[in-house]
């Protein structure tokens, strides 16, 4: 056993960050083109729209600084409502082949690890320079277009803007005064005019979410966590709750990576897009679906795997987090790909959607730099920026590094729950058995959501089962978690 002081989970993340093929390392090149950026940060283009007047808002998480998004919606006299989303222009400050660019193409991807942040672009650009932070003018790209009262998106506009962020604020306490379960956080309670904005961005999304059910967007839901830093020095875990804000921003990104897709698309751009492609193992998830006495079509329809999910998570709460990610690895990771304007699209299965693309999280994601791009050229009336083989092998590179950086997250969501563990050797834990095969059986403790390995007493135990279990052994360098029959 590893008393939690004694193990560096700091140098266990950035281990795992090189062994997965990252470089934690900013090159010597990012630092010099850092510094001539402070010292003169790019002007906002001369045909910005001026829309700092706006009541713009953004709703991340408590802790995030690399804000990318920000919302305004207002009502339009025949019922339907106009939303503009802003993205930070990223782009602005980091030209293509630059030595900052070139870094984030390696990367590609922003990797949270639970004790530290891996950014792929350098800090005082995501979570400063090019950051939505409250108060700060910047310069964004606005993606806008209309929803009317059946849902329909429709007139859209991509444009280049002056914003400014007037509040940032936070899932949890949002989603509480969303759903009635708890008080306006300050800067909402203090301003009648946010409480209206946020109720009707609310609503809208609401109706872009029951759309989007209607055509079969998967309802899934999987257990995350993050650790919480105690005063002693000690860590311990809480389970990551989704609400009505965390919906909301989802089905307003959602909605804009639509919008992206088509209007690229119709200016004949080839573009890198979001996909998940029909499942292949789509057996198995019948299979699945008849063992719990449902049955699916033998052909994949997103439809009726949507209406099976929303029956077992009534009729079986505790395991729906469990069904959730079986379903989860047998659809299989998303990935980017080369489209090319005209071709086919090949959807995101699971969204139910069948244009989509990455284009709101350039300082976290490099394909939504790079749609970025595309899409100031496409403003500009200028070429795309990429060949078809540069976006290709773009594409690739994304698709390699988000599988990379699953398996970093994993790893060290193990580690973290083994170090908060620790010192509970000898606690019982009401548990659910999450796994029985060739390598053992598993089980999930209810509270805290940890998962570890039953070395005692697992004989007869089957998925399903509830069970009271002791904590015997942890193991953090490796991310082990021993339980026992109690």
């Amino acid at each position: 056993m590893s008393h939690p002081l004694h193990f560096d989970l700091a140098a266990a993340a950035r281990q795992a960050m090189t062994n997965r093929g990252f470089e934690p390392q900013l090159p010597p090149a990012v630092a010099q083109q850092l510094d001539q950026l402070r010292r003169r940060p790019p002007q906002p283009s001369a045909s910005a729209r001026d829309l700092r007047n706006l009541l713009w808002s953004s709703i991340d998480n408590d802790t995030s600084r690399d804000l990318d998004q920000i919302e305004y919606v207002e009502a339009l006299p025949n019922g339907s409502h106009r939303v503009l989303i802003g993205i930070a222009d990223v782009d602005a400050f980091v030209p293509k082949g630059s030595p900052i660019d070139q870094h984030a193409m390696r990367e590609t991807t922003t990797v949270y690890t639970g004790v530290q942040n891996f950014s792929m672009l350098p800090e005082d650009l995501s979570t400063g320079l090019t950051s939505l932070l409250e108060g700060q003018e910047r310069a964004a790209v606005i993606i806008e277009f209309t929803v009317d009262a059946q849902a329909n998106i429709a007139a859209s506009d991509i444009d280049l803007a002056r914003i400014v962020n007037r509040a940032q604020l936070a899932y949890p306490s949002v989603g509480a005064w969303l759903s009635g379960q708890g008080a306006a956080p300050p800067k909402v309670a203090s301003s009648p005019e946010l409480q209206q904005q946020l109720r009707m961005q609310d609503e809208i999304a609401q109706r872009l979410r029951g759309q989007r059910s209607n055509h079969g967007a998967l309802n899934l839901q999987t257990i995350e966590t993050h650790p919480i830093h105690i005063s002693d020095g000690s860590i311990d875990i809480e389970a990551e709750v989704k609400n009505r804000a965390t919906q909301l921003i989802e089905d307003f990104m959602i909605a804009a990576n639509g919008v992206v897709a088509r209007t690229l698309d119709a200016a004949h751009f080839s573009s890198i897009r979001r996909v998940v492609k029909t499942p292949e193992r789509w057996d198995r998830i019948v299979t699945l679906a008849a063992g719990l006495g449902a049955k699916l079509p033998a052909t994949p329809d997103p439809k009726p795997l949507h209406d099976f999910l929303c029956e077992q998570q009534a009729k079986d709460p505790d395991h729906f987090a469990d069904l959730s990610l079986a379903v989860i690895k047998l659809l299989g990771p998303g990935e980017y790909v080369l489209e090319k304007p005209g071709q086919p699209a090949q959807g995101h299965f699971g969204l139910a959607v069948q244009d989509y693309t990455h284009s709101t999280a350039p300082n976290r994601r490099y394909a939504d730099l790079v749609t970025q791009r595309l899409l100031k050229a496409m403003i500009a009336q200028q070429p795309s920026p990429y060949s078809d083989d540069e976006l290709a092998a773009i594409a690739a590179q994304c698709t390699r590094m988000e599988d990379a950086e699953r398996k970093v997250s994993r790893e060290m969501q193990k580690r973290i729950a083994a170090v908060a563990m620790s010192n509970r050797i000898g606690q019982p834990f009401d548990a659910i058995v999450t796994g029985v095969n060739q390598h053992g059986s598993f089980v999930r403790t209810i509270q805290p959501h940890v998962e570890g390995m039953l070395v005692r007493g697992e004989q007869g135990v089957d998925v399903g089962d509830k069970l009271r279990v002791t904590l015997v052994r942890t193991d953090p360098a490796r991310g082990y978690i021993d339980f026992a029959r109690a």
